[in-house]
């Protein structure tokens, strides 16, 4: 598709959302607002960085093996990438994720949907990240989006004097999405933007669902929901 058609097809997504005049909007991260799995990569990232010691990653390594091969789930290995971090320094961590995102998902970020949020946010639109990648990350990340760290909802842990513990505060994936949702922010939300069936539950919950860049199984039900479907600049459809 030319830049022209790329360019009229933002603007008409864009002008579309826009015209329902939102008061809270909800966003998922990976997949949504940049392509691939930034938690998966920060997980190897900091691993061949040295920040986590061999008695650390090398259990965890064989972990993510066994959740790629479906015998852990993405509930239990979402939280594993956080609490594997028990001990270090907070802002060690998020110095460490924002050189990460600067370097790896930076270019991968969606335009497009970057413009988007910023016009909502100009607009007056509450905007918040919802997100089973961690925090230190997510933060990181859409801080170019518009949105503020105290509007993310990511997979995180207690803190205590400065370091991270190994206590889970929220891991929002599935349903869970849901629940912080409606734990944190509190009132009905105007749309929700996903982009995987981990995301399904939060875009049930509003009043206007947004499938962007929809992995296979998603894409099906965005059809039987007939929920909008947009495939940013970048992405790459899946067969219809």
């Amino acid at each position: 598709m030319n830049q022209g058609k790329l360019q009229d097809r933002a603007s008409q997504f864009r002008e579309t959302v826009l015209a329902c005049h939102p008061q809270i909007a909800v966003f998922d991260c990976d997949g949504t607002l940049w392509s691939g799995d930034a938690g998966r990569d920060f997980f190897y990232w900091e691993i061949e960085r040295g920040i986590l010691g061999r008695d650390v990653a090398e259990p965890m390594l064989e972990r993510y093996r066994s959740y790629e091969l479906g015998i852990i789930d993405e509930l239990t290995m979402c939280g594993d990438m956080v609490t594997m971090n028990h001990g270090l320094y907070v802002e060690q961590l998020s110095a460490a994720a924002r050189e990460f995102f600067d370097e790896l998902v930076a270019p991968r970020v969606f335009d497009d949907m970057r413009e988007l949020t910023l016009r909502l946010a100009e607009e007056g639109c509450e905007i918040w990240a919802v997100s089973s990648t961690n925090n230190w990350v997510v933060e990181a990340g859409v801080e170019r989006f518009g949105i503020p760290r105290e509007r993310v909802l990511a997979a995180c842990v207690h803190e205590r004097n400065g370091r991270t513990t190994d206590r889970l505060l929220r891991v929002p994936t599935d349903e869970l999405k849901v629940t912080a949702i409606r734990e944190v922010i509190g009132k009905p939300v105007d749309q929700v933007f996903g982009n995987s069936v981990h995301d399904q539950a939060m875009l049930e919950i509003a009043r206007q669902a947004f499938v962007v860049n929809p992995n296979a199984d998603l894409f099906e039900v965005a059809k039987s929901r007939n929920w909008p479907v947009y495939w940013p600049e970048g992405s790459a459809p899946v067969a219809r």
